[in-house]
Parts: C-alpha cells; sequence; structure tokens
C-alpha cells in the first residue's frame, strides 16, 4: 500500500512539482495552501508523512507544527524553509519535526528526507510490535553497509543511534559563521552520514572521503564538504552510536573547544540500542608509522581501548605525556572531553591570511604565545596531550566501527592519524579475504 504524503506550501508551483515528483515515485499525495487547511487535511487526509513549509500566510509553519504534535503526536512533520537558518531548524526541531530542509532543495535531498522520514515511521511501528524495521526482534546479525566491508575478528557490539532528533548551534572554527549541527536517528547498517540542511547530498564518515587533514578533519564527496568532523566523530565513538545522520552548514560548530557540549547534545537525545551488531576494529598485529624523526603512531593487539599520547614542544609548552583507558562514555566525558583546542599565535596568523579558523575567539581554543597561554587556565596540566588523544578517538573512528586496540602516539597530528587509519583498513581488508 502506498504512502500518503500532505505538501502544505502557500506556493502552487512548489505544491505542483513537488506532488509530481512524489507521485512519480508511487506516493499518493494531499495538498494544503495555509495552517488551517493543513490542520484539516491532516485529520480528514490521515497522510503517513507531511512536508511543511514554514512560510505560511496567517498561521505559519511553526505554528502549524505545534498543533499537528499537539492533535496527532505520532505523524511525521518535515520542515522545510526558504530562508531557513539554525535558528528556525532549532525551533522545529524541538518541536517534533523529524527532518529540516532548505530551498531550493535538490530532488534527491527532498526523496532522502522522505524516505528517512517513513524509515522512522516503520521503525516505530516496529518497537511497538517488539521488532526491528529491518526484521523480527530474533535477528541479531550484522548490519552491512557500503562502508564496512567484514572485518578480522573483533568482538561484536551493539549497533546503537540516538533516540530523538536534536539540533545545536555555535561558530564555525574556519568559516567564522554562525553555524548548526543536527543528529537525527538512522536505522542500523547506515552508518554514521554527514549531510547538508538543504538535504543536497551525503558524505558517509569514512577514511575513504577525507579531503583535508590541516588544522582539522574535512570530509567530502561529490561536491560536498563538511569541516572539522573530529570533535563530533570522538564523541559518537565514545557513546557507541554507529547510526547517525548529522545535518550541518558546512562545518561542525567549535563551540568551546572542546567536546563537553557534543556530549551533552548526545545525552539530550538520548541513546537507542538497536538490535543488530557490528564487529569491532582489532588487529592481530602492530601497525605503525614513523612520519619522522622522534614521531610514531602506533596500535597493538589490546582487550580494551586505551591510547596514550607522547606531545613535546620547545618552551614554553615543554612535554606532557597523558594515558586514557577508555571503559565507557563517562571515561571520555571526564578526562578527554573537556580538553580544548589549542593553537599557536605564528599558527592563527598563518589561518587567518589563508582565510581560515575566523572562529576561533579567545573563549573557544588555547592560545600560546612567546611566554605561555595568554587566554586562559588549562583545565588540567596535560590538556593539550589530551586534545590530541580526543582527534585521535575522531579520526580513528572513520573506520566505521569502535576500536579495540591500544593506541601510542607521539608528535604526531591529524595527517598521521589519518595515514595509519588509512594502513589498519588496508590490513583488515587483506586479513578479510
Amino acid at each position: 500500500m502506498s504512502k500518503h504524503i500532505l505538501i502544505v506550501d502557500d506556493d502552487a508551483g512548489v505544491r505542483e512539482t513537488v506532488g509530481a515528483v512524489l507521485g512519480d515515485e508511487g506516493f499518493g499525495v494531499a495538498f494544503a495552501s495555509d495552517g488551517p487547511e493543513a490542520i484539516a487535511a491532516a485529520t480528514r487526509e490521515k497522510p503517513d508523512l507531511v512536508l511543511l513549509d514554514v512560510w505560511l500566510p496567517g498561521m505559519d509553519g511553526i505554528q502549524v507544527l505545534e498543533r499537528l504534535r499537539a492533535e496527532h503526536p505520532r505523524l511525521p512533520v518535515v520542515v522545510i524553509s526558504g530562508h531557513g537558518n539554525i535558528d528556525t531548524a532549532v525551533r522545529a526541531t524541538k518541536l517534533g519535526a523529524v527532518d529540516f530542509i532548505e530551498k531550493p532543495f535538490t530532488i534527491d535531498g527532498l526523496l532522502a528526507a522522505v524516505a528517512r522520514a517513513l524509515r522512522r515511521v516503520r521503525a516505530g511501528a516496529a518497537a511497538d510490535e517488539g521488532e526491528t524495521a529491518e526484521g523480527s526482534a530474533d535477528d541479531a546479525g550484522e548490519a552491512a553497509s557500503p562502508q564496512r566491508p567484514r572485518r578480522a575478528g573483533g568482538p561484536r557490539v551493539r549497533e546503537r543511534t540516538v533516540a530523538r532528533s536534536v539540533v545545536g548551534a555555535g561558530l564555525g572554527l574556519h568559516s567564522g559563521v554562525r553555524t548548526g549541527i543536527i543528529l537525527h536517528p538512522l536505522p542500523p547498517g547506515s552508518g554514521i552520514r554527514f549531510g547538508s540542511v538543504s538535504g543536497g547530498g551525503e558524505v558517509e564518515a569514512d577514511v575513504a572521503n577525507v579531503d583535508s587533514t590541516g588544522y582539522a578533519t574535512t570530509l567530502f564527496k561529490k561536491g560536498l564538504a563538511v569541516r572539522t568532523v573530529e570533535h563530533l566523530m570522538a564523541t559518537l565513538h565514545a557513546y557507541g552510536i554507529t547510526n547517525l545522520l548529522v545535518k550541518v552548514e558546512g562545518e561542525v560548530p567549535i563551540l568551546d573547544g572542546s567536546a563537553v557540549d557534543l556530549c551533552e547534545l548526545v545525552e539530550q537525545a538520548g541513546i537507542e540500542e538497536q538490535r543488530s551488531s557490528i564487529p569491532a576494529i582489532c588487529v592481530r598485529e602492530e601497525l605503525r608509522i614513523e612520519p619522522g624523526p622522534d614521531q610514531f603512531l602506533s596500535i597493538r593487539p589490546y582487550d580494551g581501548l586505551r591510547v596514550t599520547y607522547e606531545l613535546s614542544y620547545p618552551p614554553p609548552v615543554g612535554d606532557q605525556t597523558y594515558v586514557f583507558e577508555m571503559h565507557d562514555a563517562s571515561d571520555f566525558k571526564r578526562e578527554i572531553a573537556p580538553a580544548r583546542t589549542f593553537g599557536f599565535v605564528e599558527e592563527i596568523r598563518a589561518l587567518e591570511s589563508a582565510g581560515l579558523g575566523q572562529g576561533g575567539q579567545l573563549g573557544n581554543f588555547i592560545l600560546i604565545g612567546e611566554q605561555g597561554i595568554v587566554n586562559t587556565e588549562l583545565r588540567f596540566p596535560e590538556e593539550l596531550a589530551r586534545h590530541k588523544i580526543l582527534d585521535i578517538l575522531g579520526d580513528f573512528y572513520l573506520l566505521g566501527a569502535p576500536i579495540r586496540g591500544d593506541i601510542h602516539a607521539r608528535k604526531t597530528g591529524h595527517s598521521h592519524n589519518v595515514a595509519l587509519v588509512r594502513k589498519i583498513r588496508e590490513y583488515l581488508t587483506t586479513a578479510a579475504r
């Protein structure tokens, strides 16, 4: 039986075009041009999904959303805006919208949003019946996805997603513009994906899509670039989130330079343990790179996850070493998440001359000058080394599953992390043959 979608937009051309696209895909469609008509149609037509424009005459889309949530709490609503900004996304998501996309959107972006919303409907109905959207409650096998080849035998871990959509906001470290982040649940086997708020394309959080590692990790695929993903990826690694859609406006916000607010965002969303499982990433021998004199990065077999970082800079920084063992997310939140991004005065000048670092403020990173730290007090004696561990946890999660191993790094950064991750991917692919 085909799904029925209610399209709410005051522009007749938009209604007709979207209706034609959805009709070609086999959906039934109904239309409303304003708020009261939409509320009446939701009761009369009993749609499976509502596509709701924000800018409506009289009663605006946000007011319509509030009414729909009150009168039809299980009816999924995708909010669409021609003047979208993160504040609108925040309001819509807090009111219960399952997704938010901007005009002009692509047909593929629209259809992807519709498919995600309807998957959530199926997942909710299956949960009510004691099943997953992918099969019965007894089906707890491995979820397959293109970026998850079968790996050499690590212990199996349950897949997880967030329980509900949430929104955060802040400045982009390099763009300097107000940006946001929307976390949406995804079903098992989806992996972690980044998309634009406009719905135009997605890029998987996979090492194959790493485009740049200068000062941050950037993903790129088919014209979509997402900067500064490492703090969020580290947080998802710590909480064991394996399936998630992350919608951003080009860059994950830097927040206070640490991952504390990202931990709070994930906890606000809640964690849903899914029925499927995937193998953790394990190696059976040491893998190592030595990119320069007195530099190395290695991973060895280990029943758990331990990361050691040795930081060494000339005065006034000197040497810092920290050893982190992660048993659960609380360890990460307490020991690693609070460690902030740091930079040197000369690096900041170079970034600014390149048009980057525009969002760097005295409150969201540690600035180091010739005489030492100039703008803050350290949260830990080894805060800089702890932040390097934060970056390692994020970059290594680009393998697509939780890591089991003993990682040891000395004087390394993002580019070295990605180089070893690629080496691990090659090793696992060979071992699985």
